[in-house]
């Protein structure tokens, strides 16, 4: 045992030391100012998707190329203005695309302008610096030309001859890289990922990246390594930066390294699925890390779009325009956030030298908490043989808790029961509250059960990272109740109201009641003898009783005129049902949408089910998913607390709508099973009863539908024999290598976050890349989440992350990972994350 101690010791010291080495690094750009920047300019792209293809990018590839580079060149000779020049969007974003490829990049300015085109006197536009004297050397060098991209005269004009007949001009296909650049935001738009914190860790991460390179170099190793999205986006934004790039990369390799983001073969064996597989197994000797990173895999393909012609209104979307309404405080409900965990144990020490058996850990929660309330058991590494890595959300509190177990064979029908050997446990407040460290590994003590309290120290050795806590989605779901007794103590209610035929009851996923609802219907006169139908929703609280709703001529009003409710006389499948009309406008679009796309292909018939809230706004012209509506099980999802009355008298009139057009309306009864196990599947209440788990095949980016049902229960849960699939498919992201390209990424796995009960299944993948395709259908009321396993895949892959009660997604992986760098190569894949129903 001592000397097993001692060893341990050795491997770890000599670990730190290769990780301190890789601090040494020098960068001479402040990549985390750099990275925040590069963020907040994808956003601003994002917000013109136009410039993604068509006649206004090749209309800005034409500006680039015959305004701004020699702009560029004029003001680094001689600066042209007091200032930094401040460049148009359109062609910044041009230049980004063209300085992800660094090596194409310096061979181009070197041959047209002699020299390195640095951006040390540049700001961007979404900078704030005033553009006006830009603006007027600009307008002095080329008068015909606009300093703002000029989109009419984009569409009208074919603009491919004067690209041709321009003297100086690259040759690169700018086209294809902006193509291949496109999605990479969607990667890393979530908020966690401007977070001091992660920013942090994550430049350190790349500077390890970089450390595992040099070393391969050392040691005449050609291998083709493959970044994380966190070690990515610090990538690019030291690419960003072209002359210090070379400069820093020269010093440290002895010469520029590639980042070619065009090879995409995903096939199994080929360098994406090899390079990712190396360069986990080398991260994980070199610095005794795990190198997947919670919040930095890969998320699934980019969303379908609601519009391709973004909305011009100048309104800017903030939740202070309801801070006046009286309906504000109507519907409270408790913030709850969520932070997404993976989890991985990597290796056991100080066993009973009886022992005999098969370990395995036990992990689960220290208090009852709202997405994760289940026991979930996980393989040991260094046991096992086998990566296998947890991914799973839960609420940034209390504590995780490990059980060393052992299963012992047995030749008996009857399974014996595991035997409890120690445990441990983790306080995610040490590292979230507040938010100080993402990610750590270590050897954590065991506390052994009775009849091992004699025996030596045992030890776990645990690697677990976090994302950031953020806001969970506020849902709450609508039951019709049978008609209030008299007696009732819910509510004061009127005598009138006492006898009204059916209400709504308005609950949380705790199950407390917030508001109660129902639709009236009267007459109204106009005039003596013409009487015209009038309905009105009102809404009952602890508080009494207001109209929250109230049909009109013109269609329906809501919340005191605050909102009007606008049908369309006809629609298609693409366009929206009906409208809202207020200080934002919202439309209502049939099916999942956006944020809420389901990761497999729905049958229509499920997606009629659905109705998703797109918000348009200045901030969001092309919309954002602002709540999800399943108008056959009653939940309604929301963003934020300003809309949430809003949804749910929307949710109502809309069901109330479809019922009186023959579609099967709420769930009736507050006692109804189905209704429970409908909102657990949504929202993440413990499940009862079973549920359709959804898991998906990946054969080189075709997806295929397998449904699976599993028994939820409290306790242990283990994946069935049945449950097993296979998948092949690979991911990819950036790579780097001296001559390589680099591949695209894909969507491996991902699925449904469906938080109801049952248990995931397991998938069994031999792909590359991008975690090799966790599939997921993570159950996530009180069963288990779904399970991958990878062989020749990167990282952990970790498919969807367990919601609800449910464990999250197991991932059994050799590898995960993001864009590839290596000498002799690039591409590579990006690890899978667990997908869920928070935003």
């Amino acid at each position: 045992m001592r000397s097993q101690v001692r060893m341990d010791m050795e491997i770890e010291s000599k670990h730190k030391s290769e990780w301190a080495e890789a601090q040494k690094i020098h960068i001479s750009v402040d990549l985390e100012a750099a990275a925040k920047q590069q963020l907040k300019f994808l956003a601003a792209v994002d917000r013109k998707r136009f410039l993604y293809e068509g006649p206004a990018l090749q209309r800005a590839i034409y500006r680039y190329n015959a305004f701004w580079l020699p702009l560029l060149a004029k003001h680094s000779e001689s600066q042209l203005v007091e200032g930094p020049l401040v460049v148009p969007l359109d062609c910044e974003w041009i230049w980004h695309c063209h300085r992800l490829n660094p090596i194409r990049y310096k061979s181009d300015c070197e041959d047209l302008y002699g020299r390195i085109l640095d951006n040390s006197d540049v700001v961007s536009s979404t900078q704030g610096t005033c553009s006006r004297q830009t603006e007027e050397i600009w307008t002095k060098l080329y008068p015909e030309e606009h300093y703002e991209l000029d989109l009419a005269a984009a569409f009208k004009e074919d603009i491919s001859e004067r690209i041709l007949g321009l003297k100086k001009c690259t040759a690169y296909d700018l086209v294809s890289a902006v193509k291949r650049q496109s999605p990479f935001f969607y990667q890393v738009s979530r908020p966690h990922m401007s977070h001091d914190v992660f920013i942090e860790e994550a430049l350190a991460r790349y500077k390890g990246f970089l450390h595992i390179i040099r070393r391969n170099k050392e040691k005449s190793i050609r291998r083709f390594c493959v970044p994380t999205y966190d070690v990515d986006l610090m990538w690019h934004s030291h690419q960003l930066h072209p002359v210090s790039y070379c400069e820093d990369l020269i010093r440290v390799h002895g010469k520029v390294l590639e980042h070619d983001d065009m090879d995409s073969d995903r096939s199994k064996g080929q360098k994406l699925d090899n390079g990712f597989s190396g360069t986990t197994n080398q991260w994980e000797e070199t610095f005794g890390k795990r190198y997947w990173r919670a919040g930095a895999m890969y998320r699934g393909g980019t969303p379908s779009p609601v519009t391709l012609v973004p909305f011009s209104s100048k309104s800017k979307k903030g939740n202070d325009l309801f801070s006046s309404d009286e309906y504000q405080n109507i519907v409270q409900v408790p913030e709850v956030k969520f932070v997404e965990v993976l989890l991985e144990f990597a290796g056991v020490r100080g066993l009973p030298e009886s022992h005999k058996g098969r370990l395995s850990v036990m992990f689960s929660k220290s208090q009852p908490d709202l997405f994760f309330n289940a026991k979930q058991r996980l393989s040991i590494l260094s046991e096992s043989g086998e990566k296998m890595v947890a991914s799973f959300n839960c609420e940034p509190k209390g504590e995780l808790l490990f059980e060393l177990v052992s299963y012992c064979p047995s030749t008996l029908p009857i399974k014996r029961k595991p035997r409890v050997l120690g445990s441990a446990s983790l306080s995610l407040q040490d590292y979230l509250v507040p938010v100080s460290k993402l990610s750590d590994e270590k050897w954590l003590e065991l506390v052994p059960s009775s009849g091992y309290a004699g025996l030596e120290s045992m030890c776990l050795r645990v690697g677990f990272s976090f994302t950031v806590p953020s806001p969970a989605l506020y849902a709450l779901r609508m039951v019709r109740s049978r008609p209030f007794a008299k007696n009732s103590c819910l509510f004061p209610l009127s005598g009138r109201t006492q006898h009204a035929k059916s209400w709504t009851r308005i609950m949380t996923d705790a199950g407390t009641e917030v508001i109660t609802l129902q639709m009236r219907s009267s007459k109204k006169e106009r005039g003596k003898d013409n009487l015209t139908p009038r309905k009105e929703v009102i809404g009952i609280t602890a508080s009494g009783e207001c109209t929250v709703a109230e049909f009109m001529e013109n269609g329906w009003s809501l919340l005191g005129s605050r909102w009007s409710l606008r049908f369309q006389k006809s629609s298609c499948e693409n366009s929206h049902l009906c409208m809202l009309i207020g200080d934002r406008v919202v439309n209502i679009s049939p099916g999942r949408k956006l944020d809420y796309e389901p990761k497999h292909h729905g049958t229509q018939k499920t997606e009629r089910d659905f109705v998703t809230a797109v918000e348009f706004s200045a901030d969001t012209p092309y919309g954002e998913a602002v709540a999800l509506i399943n108008l056959k099980s009653g939940v309604v999802k929301v963003k934020e607390e300003p809309l949430l009355l809003t949804m749910v008298v929307l949710a109502f009139v809309l069901s109330d709508i479809m019922e009186n057009e023959g579609f099967k309306g709420l769930p009736a009864t507050e006692d109804n099973a189905e209704a429970d196990n409908l909102f657990t599947k949504e929202s993440g209440l413990q499940a009862v009863g079973k549920e359709n788990v959804t898991a998906f095949q990946v054969e080189s980016q075709v997806e295929s539908q397998v449904e699976l049902n599993g028994d939820a229960v409290k306790g242990v849960e283990e994946v069935p024999a049945n449950s097993l699939s296979t998948a092949s498919g690979c991911g990819s992201g950036c790579g780097s290598g001296c001559g390589s390209g680099c591949g695209s990424m894909v969507k491996s796995g991902g699925g449904d976050s469906g938080r109801g009960s049952g248990q995931g299944n397991m998938v069994e993948s031999s792909g590359c890349g991008t975690g090799c395709g966790g599939g997921c259908g993570s159950g996530c009321g009180g069963g288990c989440g779904s399970m991958v396993k990878s062989t020749g895949c990167g990282g952990c892959g970790s498919g969807c992350g367990g919601c609800g009660g449910g464990c999250g997604n197991m991932v059994k992986s050799s590898g995960c990972g993001g864009c590839g760098a290596g000498c002799g190569g690039c591409g590579g894949g990006t690890m899978v994350a667990g997908s869920r129903q928070q935003t």
